[in-house]
C-alpha cells in the first residue's frame, strides 16, 4: 500500500513539473510580445537559468495549446519542436500511438536519421551576433506578417540577399 501511494506521488509530482515547464514558456511568450527585456528580469525573478527559459518560451511557442498532446510530456515536444508541424505531428502521433519515452521517441528519430541514405542533411550553426532590440523587434513584426517563425524569415532573407548580390557578380563579370 505504502510503494503505491509513494508512486502515485511520483507521477504527480511529475505532472506538476510537466506542467509548469508549459506554463513557464507561454508565460515568456506572453511577455515576449508584452514586455521589454523580459528575459533579464525573468532570469532574476525567476532563478532559472537564462537557456532553460529560453527552451520552455521556445517549445511554448513551436505548440500552441491546440496542439499539445496531454499524453505526453513537455519533453516530448522538445524533441520535436525544431521539425515543421507535419513532422510534429507525425512523431507525436506515433509517440503517442507507441507509448513511447523521450528516450525512445529520440531513439525512432535518430534511427530515421540515419537511415537516409539519399541526402545527407548538414546544418551549421550561425556565429551569435549581437542584435539591437529595435531591429529585433522590426524583424519579428516582419516574420509575424508574413506568417513565418522569425528563423525561417532571417534564412529566407538572407537566402534572397546572397542570391540577388551573387547575380549581380555573376552579371558583372559577364559584362
Amino acid at each position: 500500500m505504502k510503494n503505491a501511494h509513494w508512486e502515485r506521488t511520483g507521477a504527480q509530482l511529475s505532472g506538476i513539473v510537466d506542467s509548469s515547464s508549459w506554463c513557464l514558456g507561454d508565460w515568456l511568450v506572453y511577455g515576449k510580445e508584452q514586455y521589454a527585456d523580459r528575459y533579464r528580469h525573468v532570469v532574476q525573478a525567476v532563478g532559472l537559468d537564462y537557456q532553460t527559459l529560453r527552451n520552455y518560451a521556445w517549445v511554448a511557442g513551436r505548440f500552441p495549446l491546440a496542439r499539445r498532446r496531454s499524453g505526453l510530456s513537455f519533453q516530448h515536444h522538445a524533441e520535436v519542436a525544431a521539425m515543421s508541424p507535419d513532422e510534429q505531428d507525425r512523431w507525436l502521433d506515433e509517440a503517442e500511438t507507441q507509448i513511447w519515452s523521450v528516450k525512445q521517441l529520440r531513439a525512432a528519430i535518430k534511427a530515421t536519421r540515419s537511415d537516409r541514405t539519399t541526402e545527407t542533411i548538414r546544418t551549421a550553426l550561425m556565429p551569435r551576433i549581437p542584435i539591437p532590440d529595435r531591429r529585433l523587434t522590426r524583424w519579428r513584426q516582419a516574420a509575424h506578417q508574413s506568417s513565418v517563425e522569425l528563423d525561417q524569415w532571417i534564412v529566407s532573407t538572407l537566402d534572397r540577399a546572397a542570391a540577388e548580390t551573387l547575380d549581380k557578380t555573376t552579371h558583372d563579370e559577364t559584362e
